[in-house]
């Protein structure tokens, strides 16, 4: 995780923390990172996604923050919370590729977070925010690279904290741990079973 962070994340950071006392009941966040290429080789394009407009040049974007249990996790949660308005998802586009994923992510996990939407999404760009993003290189790399790639741009990180998933021969997501302070942390075995860490090399495709 990089050392210096920016004054106005910081701030960010200081007066989430403030809130947190409002959150439900939920052991850790699971941070799930998706390729944007794979994500619109495998179903995007035939969604016609937003987030596959070809220019956009995206690779890794936010697919979401996820409340969970040591093994499980909640979802579609009741909340008081009022749902966001069209502009604070549209807002999350710029990281998340496409204002509907927003929107979907808030109901299906955010509203379990025991945040308001506006909390939910700073605290989720909060946590995009801190990480290096690597890019891979080439068109294919084995889950094991890639996993190491993130280990090197984030010290922070322990492996236990950070796995890859693939779907068939595509590197799919990158999904990282965190505490409810989103310091990093060892994930739970649910989550570790997910991995594809002993898989061969897989395809790439290059931002569009």
């Amino acid at each position: 995780m990089p050392v210096m962070i920016k004054p106005y994340l910081a701030a960010l950071a200081l007066a989430l923390a403030a809130r947190t006392a409002a959150a439900q009941d939920f052991d850790y966040y699971l941070l799930a990172l998706s390729w944007t290429p794979s994500f619109c080789a495998a179903e995007g394009d035939a969604r016609a996604s937003r987030q596959c407009d070809p220019g956009r040049g995206l690779g890794f974007t936010l697919h979401g923050l996820w409340p969970q249990y040591e093994e499980g996790w909640p979802e579609f949660c009741d909340s008081a919370a009022r749902d966001p308005s069209r502009r604070e998802t549209a807002a999350m586009a710029d990281i998340m590729g496409d204002a509907g994923l927003a929107w979907y992510q808030w109901k299906k996990h955010g509203r379990c977070s025991g945040l308001s939407a506006r909390d939910y999404f700073d605290r989720a760009r909060l946590a995009y925010a801190l990480l290096a993003l690597p890019e891979p290189g080439g068109s294919a790399a084995t889950a094991a690279e890639v996993e190491a790639a993130f280990l090197a741009a984030n010290p922070d990180l322990s492996p236990e904290a950070v796995i890859v998933t693939c779907r068939g021969d595509l590197l799919r997501e990158v999904r990282i741990c965190l505490d409810r302070d989103l310091a990093p942390r060892p994930c739970g075995p649910d989550v570790l079973n997910d991995a594809c860490r002993d898989r061969g090399p897989l395809d790439l495709p290059p931002p569009r």
